[in-house]
């Protein structure tokens, strides 16, 4: 029997294995959230003790290793030291949700209620100033709060826009070391998130983790101006590039092939129906960063290129390819255009797909168990065709999806594992 290490390497490499791999939270947008944590815990007669949000932003919990065994899991995801909203997850405290629900929260997960009754969260936990995220008292997450300052198109500096883009620290590098040489990675595939190399990742555009955000921070002013400003992008992505090159040199220095995959970029190109921008627009604005930092990555290392984008994607997939990209995530099944059969078939010997293993909109939240064994068979044995598949639902495990639900993927997982 293979290990997970292995397991998770010859899928990446398009070779047969003994097993589907499966992820459940080596990535931001392969997780679970808090809630569901907690309620497969329960389930599976784990400890039960207050669940980690490891995600602050989307609400994220941490999948522990008697989780990760229940689950079957064999890819564990390497996390920078500080989350979206600026501060690291240590000091962990007691947090009473609005759904009832007691979680460990970090220390400076500091929060208060507006007039509205949302939650609001601050940047970098510091109470004094604009609060950059706000959880509406219905809601199970939180949402970037716009604080775009107004703009003057002839003061407009590309560096504000470089803020958060910066060389690695010493004190970084000896993190990243530090966590890959940590006893839990034995044996397991990793996948790692350094940092630093999403274009325009419109998670990360309106600068959660900064205090005084500057530039252009306002998630429409941004995609128009990809269009209307793009000198002004391109000399954004430029320099963001070169600057992490830069970093994946100094971190591959010290952790080196011990990674297996690494996440590029989370920014969206799909929609439901359609893409955000042509093929055209693609290769002309991103394609050239993307192909700087996947060649640098192809000729020095082993390791694999993670990209993340929602919604139909078909008409851009043969781009991301071109690019360098060997994996596209969340594989959006129910997509226009998006028919797992048809992607296979069409690009499976050439990209890995890491997710599309159930639908997350209507299937695993609404479908009865019967169904969900169902869709969960049929993709396993459509996608895991020849390798090439790590499998993950479309996207995160929301909230309030019932546990049973989840228990039905799980053990049409093993079935199909084990036949």
């Amino acid at each position: 029997m293979m290990t997970s290490k292995e397991r998770f390497k010859a899928t990446l490499e398009h070779k047969p294995t003994d097993k589907i791999v499966i992820d459940f939270g080596a990535t931001a947008t392969s997780g679970i959230h808090v809630l569901a944590v907690e309620n497969l815990r329960k389930y599976y007669r784990l400890d039960s003790h207050p669940v980690k949000v490891i995600e602050p932003y989307q609400m994220l919990g941490e999948i522990e290793p008697d989780l990760c065994k229940a689950l079957g899991v064999d890819v564990i995801g390497a996390f920078g030291k500080n989350n979206i909203f600026g501060f690291s997850n240590e000091n962990w405290k007691e947090f009473k949700t609005f759904w009832g629900q007691v979680v460990l929260v970090p220390g400076n997960f500091n929060t208060k209620t507006d007039e509205s009754g949302d939650l609001i969260i601050f940047p970098q936990g510091d109470i004094t100033v604009p609060a950059s995220g706000r959880m509406p008292k219905s809601g199970y997450f939180f949402d970037a709060i716009i604080r775009q300052q107004p703009i003057d198109d002839a003061a407009l500096n590309p560096e504000d826009n470089l803020e958060e883009f910066v060389y690695i620290s010493d004190e970084d590098l000896k993190y990243w070391e530090t966590l890959i040489a940590d006893d839990r990675y034995n044996g397991m595939g990793i996948i790692a998130s350094f940092g630093g190399t999403a274009l325009g990742d419109i998670a990360l555009v309106p600068g959660p983790d900064m205090k005084y955000p500057k530039g252009i921070r306002d998630v429409a002013e941004w995609y128009m101006s990809t269009m209307l400003r793009a000198d002004y992008i391109h000399a954004i992505f430029e320099k963001q590039t070169d600057i992490a090159v830069s970093n994946l040199k100094k971190i591959y220095s010290v952790v080196g092939n011990s990674v297996d995959a690494v996440e590029i970029c989370g920014n969206d190109f799909g929609t439901q129906d359609s893409q955000f921008c042509s093929s055209e627009t693609f290769e002309e604005l991103y394609a050239p960063y993307y192909r700087k930092m996947n060649n640098w990555v192809h000729k020095h290392t082993t390791w694999k290129t993670f990209k993340h984008s929602c919604g139909a994607m078909v008409p851009l997939l043969d781009n991301l390819i071109d690019c360098g990209f060997d994996i596209i995530n969340p594989v959006q099944i129910n997509a226009k255009g998006m028919d797992p059969k048809f992607l296979k078939e069409k690009f499976g010997d050439r990209i890995v797909f890491w997710g599309g293993g159930v639908d997350t909109q209507k299937m695993l939240p609404f479908g009865t168990p019967a169904e969900i064994e169902k869709q969960v068979l049929n993709n396993c044995e459509i996608f895991g065709k020849n390798g090439g598949f790590v499998f993950n639902t479309v996207h995160n495990i929301q909230a309030n999806v019932p546990v049973e639900n989840i228990a039905a993927m799980i053990n049409a997982l093993r079935k199909f594992n084990h036949k």
